[in-house]
């Protein structure tokens, strides 16, 4: 059997292995973040997020045709994720062994057996080690761009080096061409395929020149940095801009129709491109046309953004940004919805605003033209530096930066600090140690955000761990019985340290292509996001480009131990040797390590859960939610599995935009459209984006039928003038007043008959902040002219500042809270776990005990940390419903609900600290039932977690500084509190293991009580 059908065997070895665990560990339907918007929009080819993956979403389309159901759905798109990861694999198995062989027989004549031996090993041991890495084997099982990103990326480096191998053959450029495709269809993925150009650069350069020269390699360098801006921004932004810009001319000056000018543009971009072409083949100049054909494969590629546009236009139910115009486009692409950030230059965190100048004007589309919307702009700061990394004004952002640089409250930041922040934070902490947990290991998977007992690296050897996260030697049951308590003992990077040593000593060239591909996808994103404390969720995902490219060297690891192998030796056997040894140090040993914390096959916590939420409401309800993981699985279970469409969702994060106000007053699915009374002219962009707060000394509550008349009115005595120049309404009071009328409650069933004593005749509300947003001034429309027509809720994980003051007439009603003119109860028995809304116990133990499914949390393998946050927030659901319950006299239906949690809830598997206080509150209730049994179970099991974390705390407070005390007296408040229950209920064992723990903590921590 030849060489290339060996390698072509195991290649496809490599997709078969590698795509069979990723589908045995797929989530069988929509997990958290971005994935149920994306499966949702794939199914009906809908608009997603800026910048947009269309191309992602019509493959996810035709994946999902193969789903028997709409259940099936969801699994079907994750498997286009699973497929496209196979294949990422087997690519990079090919990129290994083409360049192992390179080294081993630079392109000439058949590898003898033993080198065949030792390419193929080279192959298996590095493509494997990247499907078993944690970062990669994450995405590859779920419906994620990344997958696919990663296949386009390793497609590009392999046909790079089957241009390399056969540059010197007739028509070889085809290749290049091929590249530049797969380089246009990506953008309709994601944009990190483009980070492999300056590497691909270096290799055409390389091929192409006899003897390179530093000169000539930078040039090549830089020459490829080039090609990336003019990809990025020529193709990708500014030949959107001209078209959009043509449009307006078109448009707003001659006079003719929305879309002329953009037809023109794009007719006069294909006759120049084609006139080129003819002109280069003419004049026999290779590198334009070259240059022309790339340019004209990329467009064609590129072509995949047209499904944006055309969908848009149709107006389909999830329609982000409503891109069906240049303009809109335009901003869609740049990700305008998102701001911007300081790169090169730019001000610190306390750098004061001194000035502001307009940049650019914004359009918008109107009726017969486009309109001018406003100007952006962008401020003057009275102290900036060069590299700003310390630059966000947000407190949270501020707090960290001080703490983590330990600068005191009067400091200000040094270009040295802001430096050091960079080394220490951006690359140490948000891009070193996620490189380490893929190839050293890691600790758990709770987000760190610095400290010692969340989101680490840990190498698994103790001297080592110990030395950076203190005493190793007991460790909490929080750390080692979580599944992603991975220990890879630094194997897989010492391989990777091994290839990388032995291909810049066999192969300069091709091994500086790698590291660079291994900067663009790392540290150059690292530069390029310049990223604030406090991130909402761990970003491994980012930097997948630069583990694949160090994947490479760990594979390349095998031809260096050979060879030392070899000194004592037969070749062949060395080799072999080789081989086994690469295979068990990295993808064995990591594949043993990883698959529990990778095993999502049992989960299906974010779509159950989505139901809760939309289960908790009344028929045709408004349900508003705030972030990603409470509103994409709603869409998911809404527009996939058609679960309760009448609940119309608003997410109060996109309501500040006119397009998303607009979108609400259609009908979605079987939802009717929202009935708001202010017209779309009153809203658009650049209109009333912000109202901010004038006190005109008005007394007592007002209206808010009558503030709303008076924020939208374009009376010029309802403006104030400001100093640009502009005339804007504002908001002249805070109080809010809604006067109820209790028929109109009891009729439309909001509440019952029996209950007309507790309504209100006027809700009284003060509207926290000093100015009203676009989003809040449609809720202010809804509830003037809703008339109690349709229930409103606010989901329970909507952080109270977004409330709008609206606390004190907030009823629990499972996941939501359900807006009701009624007096609250004074409940003294509520829970220390939040401050709880009042709980509808008839209308919460309805549906937590009948209507709610609980995603087979209780028997997954394994529950990813936001399943295992939903753990704790569903716990304090019974928890508060149980309480209400035991405060209405209701005992057996409070037990009910206990017995409830304690069956569908893993609450004795979940070992993380921040739930010791949540078991606290549980193990209060069931003795307040009677529940001993259970009570005294929990509170031992609870008491030894929190011994546990209690000595690891001690244990490195000697020598960590900066331990979290708030830690420390939290384990010591829950065992202060067992040792009072248990001496409460006569549980005299279990009080003196208790009050034994606590004394002996007391005296370590030199507490006293």
């Amino acid at each position: 059997m030849t060489y290339k059908k060996i390698n072509n065997l195991f290649g496809w070895l490599t997709f078969l292995i590698a795509s069979l665990v990723y589908i045995l560990t797929l989530e069988p339907t929509a997990s958290y973040w971005d994935c149920g918007e994306f499966i949702s929009a794939a199914y009906k080819l809908q608009i997603v997020h800026q910048p947009g993956a269309p191309l992602f979403l019509m493959i996810g389309k035709l994946f999902s045709l193969f789903a028997a159901n709409e259940t099936k759905v969801a699994y079907w798109v994750n498997v286009s994720s699973a497929l496209s990861s196979g294949a990422t694999i087997m690519f990079l198995f090919w990129s290994i062994t083409a360049l192992g062989r390179k080294v081993a027989t630079g392109y000439k004549g058949e590898p003898n057996t033993t080198q065949v031996i030792t390419i193929i090993g080279a192959g298996l041991v590095g493509a494997l080690a990247y499907a078993f890495s944690d970062t990669f084997w994450f995405s590859a099982v779920e419906a994620e761009v990344y997958a696919m990103s990663s296949l386009l990326t390793a497609i590009v480096f392999w046909a790079i080096l089957k241009w390399d191998a056969h540059a010197d053959e007739p028509n070889a450029d085809k290749w290049l061409l091929f590249i530049a495709y797969v380089m246009g269809l990506s953008i309709g993925v994601h944009l990190l395929n483009l980070l492999a150009i300056p590497a691909i650069a270096l290799i055409y350069y390389f091929r192409r020149t006899e003897k390179a020269t530093s000169k000539g390699t930078i040039t090549a360098l830089i020459i490829g940095i080039i090609i990336l801006g003019v990809i990025q921004y020529g193709i990708i932004q500014y030949l959107v801009k001209f078209g959009a810009y043509f449009d307006l001319f078109f448009v707003n000056t001659i006079g003719l129709g929305f879309g002329s000018g953009v037809i023109f543009f794009a007719l006069l971009v294909v006759g120049l491109s084609i006139w080129l072409i003819l002109y280069s083949i003419r004049k026999n100049k290779p590198v334009l046309n070259l240059a022309m054909l790339s340019f004209v494969f990329i467009i064609f590629g590129y072509s995949s953004f047209a499904m944006i546009v055309i969908r848009a236009k149709a107006n389909p139910t999830l329609n982000n940004s409503d891109p069906d115009n240049a303009f809109a486009l335009l901003s869609y692409l740049n990700r305008e919805q998102y701001g911007d950030r300081p790169l090169a230059y730019g001000q610190y965190f306390d750098s004061k605003v001194i000035d502001s100048k307009e940049t650019s004007t914004i359009y918008r589309k109107g009726e017969h033209k486009y309109e001018v919307a406003g100007k952006r702009t962008s401020y003057i700061y009275d102290r900036n530096t060069l590299f700003p990394r310390m630059y966000s004004d947000d407190r949270g952002h501020i707090a960290v930066y001080r703490d983590w640089m330990d600068m005191t409250e009067s400091q200000s930041p040094t270009f040295a600090q802001n430096l050091g922040f960079f080394g220490t934070y951006q690359v140490g902490f948000m891009y070193m140690r996620y490189f380490l947990w893929n190839f050293a290991g890691r600790q758990n998977d709770e987000q760190g955000y610095g400290e010692y007992t969340k989101g680490n690296w840990i190498s698994g050897i103790k001297p080592i761990d110990a030395m950076r996260l203190g005493s190793q030697s007991e460790l909490p049951k929080s750390i080692t019985e979580n599944k992603a308590y991975n220990r890879l003992y630094f194997l897989p990077l010492i391989l990777g340290i091994i290839g990388a040593f032995w291909h810049f000593k066999r192969n300069q060239k091709d091994a500086g292509v790698v590291a660079l591909l291994f900067f663009f996808t790392g540290l150059a994103i690292v530069l390029y996001l310049n990223q604030t404390p406090n991130q909402p969720r761990e970003r491994d995902y980012a930097y997948a480009g630069s583990f694949y490219a160090f994947a490479i060297w760990i594979g390349l690891a095998v031809f260096a131990i050979s060879e030392w192998f070899g000194k004592f030796l037969n070749a062949k056997t060395a080799s072999a040797l080789a081989t086994v040894i690469g295979l068990l140090a990295a993808p064995v040993l990591m594949a043993k390590e990883e698959w529990n914390d990778h095993d999502r096959s049992e989960k299906t916590t974010a779509r159950d859960l989505a139901k809760n939420y939309l289960s908790s409401c009344a028929p045709n309800a408004i349900l508003f939610t705030y972030g990603d993981n409470d509103t994409y699985p709603l869409w998911y279970v809404q527009e996939v599995e058609n679960f309760r469409p009448d609940v119309r969702i608003i997410n109060l994060s996109l309501f500040d935009t006119d397009w998303y106000i607009n979108q609400l007053r259609k009908p979605f699915n079987a939802s009717q459209p929202i009935d708001l009374t202010i017209p779309p002219s009153a809203y658009v962009s650049g209109v009333r984006d912000v109202l901010f707060y004038q006190d005109f000394q008005l007394q007592g509550h007002q209206e808010i039928a009558d503030i709303f008349e008076f924020v939208t009115s374009d009376n010029p005595e309802a403006k104030v003038q400001y100093q640009n120049g502009k005339s804007e309404n504002f908001l002249p009071t805070k109080q809010f007043k809604l006067t109820v009328n209790a028929e109109d409650v009891i009729k439309s069933g909001a509440m019952k008959a029996s209950e007309a004593g507790r309504i209100v005749p006027e809700m009284n509300w003060t509207l926290p902040g000093n100015y009203l947003t676009k989003g809040q001034l449609a809720i202010l429309d809804i509830l003037a002219h809703n008339k109690w027509k349709r229930p409103i809720y606010f989901a329970f994980t909507v952080p109270n500042s977004s409330f709008m003051g609206l606390d004190k007439y907030l009823f629990n009603e499972g996941f939501a809270l359900r807006l009701l003119p009624k007096e609250k109860h004074n409940l003294e028995n509520s829970s220390a776990l939040s401050e709880t809304e009042e709980v509808d116990s008839d209308a919460m133990y309805a549906n937590m005990m009948d209507k709610f499914v609980w995603g087979n949390m209780k028997n997954a393998s394994y529950l990813d940390p936001e399943s295992t946050k939903m753990v704790f927030l569903s716990v304090n659901k019974f928890i508060e419903l149980s309480r209400n319950l035991i405060t209405e006299g209701k005992l057996d239906s409070a037990k009910n609900v206990m017995n409830k949690c304690l069956d569908v809830l893993p609450i004795k598997t979940v070992y993380d600290s921040n739930f010791a206080l949540g078991k606290y509150e549980i193990v209060d209730v069931l003795y307040q039932l009677g529940m001993k049994k259970e009570a005294n179970d929990l509170l031992s099991q609870t008491a030894d977690l929190v011994q546990g974390e209690l000595n690891y705390r001690y244990s490195i407070s000697k020598t960590k500084e900066n331990l979290a005390g708030r830690d420390v007296q939290l384990g010591l408040f829950v065992l202060s509190q067992f040792e009072e229950m248990t001496k409460k209920y006569q549980e005299t064992a279990l009080h003196k293991k208790v009050d034994d723990q606590l004394k002996s903590f007391e005296t370590k921590f030199g507490f006293s009580r």
